[in-house]
């Protein structure tokens, strides 16, 4: 039995209400056999790209219903790393199986998928209906993209699907840091929208601050893209003619989802020390830049700041899909208002408190107590210094407001890193959600927090696939209804900073042991609904053919 050591209660009104379940988070990074480090090229932090880290993406590579860990890394690159970095040369990205019993095994040359790039971001997507979940490789450098055979191994198959990306863009290497998927034409077909960081030039010194890294702001931008899938199987890009294309942006983070409730699917991009983009689809094929119209492009103070990407969710329980955007300064918390619009609620919220000289990174708003509302995680840590910072779990009293009560329920939130990518999963399929984070400081261990006593609160977990597959259902709306509590939530392949979390949409529902009604929005939209369905498990949602 875990051992649940510390007791986490709800105030209402500065009293003890009904005691919740005992949770802890427990650290078994070492008992699970994650034995990751990561490097970015040398011993010494003196660049951007360093500065950046890398991402960690989970998925089921095998189908054997447990889902995996893919750590990226980064390696020695000539002329950017110092030469005693030469040591890390050629350093590969770890895929860990999971065994089914808590531990992993690492896989990653057998598979076919140590990629000895600088390796950001890996979108897990299986773009081919065929039930086996391909990788899209995103690097500084050539991206890869990774077919999955079906078999425990992959193949590279970028250059036939034409999804390498140009050499350079803005006159230097191209630097790729993230992909969306979804089928933004409802074609049946699933697109990829890449985003692109910014044009580092690796000789360039400060003229202000020759001290420490050049600002990102000192750069040029780079193009992010989005690739139509053809009919064949083959992409284009199509990021022009769809009016996507600028040129000087410096993507962070890309979120799909349809903001304003108008059937289609619209992105969200999070800019370095830029102006956020929320592209606005028209449902032709064409997209509108209307950050600023719609409330998302800068922080309360009409800053743009260092975002790095959108979490999405219902934070106060009204039905509505809000925004939250995490950055270097104290991060973003927007409320849709229903008609487009969002507002911005950082203070208010207890957001702007717990953030304030943070510099958060990945970051995911997630149900860790399954009581029906979400709470929030974040990696942080400074990014011209190598300065370490507490990461944060904020609870949500169930209308939007949070506090910190990570250093009450786990060690790890009272010790100082320097995080970057993270994901949130449920690898032991017990019901509550589990954190994976990956860190840049000289200690480079990743860390495995395993929820322990999450799921004394009854939950749901649902795989959606769509008529067209998996991919087509990407951007489904579901709403549960379980006692007097109703919940809306978004099939959304939820992204963090250079990570892709948990496939599974995961929903908690507190003391609610049936859930009277579920209600699916497909995005073609047709609509479906079942009714008193026992909780506590997994299921699997076919559009047309039903529960799995």
């Amino acid at each position: 039995m875990r051992f649940m050591g510390f007791m986490f209660l709800f105030l209402v009104s500065g009293t003890a209400s009904a005691q919740k379940p005992f949770i802890t988070f427990t650290d078994i990074t070492n008992e699970a056999g994650i034995d990751f480090r990561y490097t970015f090229g040398d011993y010494t932090y003196e660049n951007i790209l360093e500065s950046s880290g890398s991402g960690v993406t989970v998925f089921d590579y095998d189908g054997d219903g447990y889902l995996d860990l893919y750590m990226l890394n980064g390696t020695y690159l000539e002329g950017i790393s110092d030469i005693e970095g030469a040591v890390f040369k050629d350093t590969p990205n770890r895929l860990y199986r999971n065994n089914g019993n808590g531990t992993f095994s690492d896989v990653s040359e057998a598979a076919g998928v140590d990629d000895r790039h600088w390796s950001m971001a890996a979108g897990a997507m299986d773009y081919d209906g065929d039930s086996d979940v391909d990788i899209y490789l995103l690097n500084y450098g050539p991206n890869v993209f990774y077919l999955n055979n079906g078999n425990g191994t992959f193949a590279d198959i970028t250059d036939s699907l034409g999804l390498r990306g140009p050499q350079t863009l803005n006159g230097f290497t191209k630097w790729s840091v993230g992909v969306a998927f979804g089928d933004y034409n409802y074609d049946g077909r699933v697109d990829f929208m890449v985003g692109n960081f910014l044009a580092f030039d690796p000789v360039y010194v400060s003229p202000t601050t020759p001290d420490i890294m050049p600002h990102p702001s000192e750069y040029h931008g780079q193009a992010s893209m989005l690739y139509y899938q053809e009919a064949n199987g083959c992409f284009t890009n199509v990021t022009k003619e769809l009016g996507l294309y600028y040129p000087e942006s410096k993507c962070m983070g890309l979120t799909l989802f349809d903001y304003d409730d108008d059937g289609d699917l619209d992105l969200f991009q999070g800019n370095d020390h830029q102006m956020n983009f929320l592209f606005r689809n028209d449902g032709k094929g064409n997209f509108q830049e209307v950050g600023i119209a719609s409330g998302v492009a800068v922080n309360d103070q009409g800053i743009p700041t260092g975002s790095m990407h959108g979490s999405i969710g219902d934070v106060d329980g009204d039905g509505l899909i809000d925004l939250l955007v995490v950055d270097l300064r104290y991060g973003a918390l927007y409320r849709n208002c229903g008609n487009g619009i969002f507002k911005d609620i950082t203070e208010r919220s207890g957001v702007r408190d717990a953030f304030s000289g943070k510099g958060a990174w990945a970051a995911a708003l997630f149900d860790f107590d399954n009581d029906g509302d979400l709470d929030i995680f974040s990696a942080n840590g400074m990014a011209e210094e190598l300065i370490l910072q507490f990461p944060l779990l904020l609870t949500n009293n169930g209308k939007g407001r949070f506090h910190n009560v990570g250093p009450d329920l786990c060690h790890y939130f009272k010790e100082k890193r320097s995080g970057r990518g993270a994901a949130i999963w449920d690898f032991d399929n017990d019901g509550d959600l589990d954190i994976i984070v990956s860190h840049i400081d000289l200690k480079a261990t990743a860390t495995l927090l395993r929820n322990d006593g999450g799921n004394h609160n009854h939950w749901l977990g649902l795989t959606l696939v769509g008529s067209g597959g998996p991919a087509s259902a990407i951007g489904a709306k579901v709403t549960v209804q379980a006692g007097e509590h109703r919940q809306v939530l978004v099939n959304q392949w939820a992204t963090s900073y250079l990570s892709y979390n948990d496939p599974r949409m995961h929903i908690g529902l507190g003391k609610q042991s049936k859930v009277d009604r579920l209600e699916i929005y497909w995005p073609d939209g047709q609509t479906e609904d079942f009714q008193n369905l026992d909780t506590d498990r997994y299921l699997t949602v076919i559009q047309g053919v039903g529960i799995q």
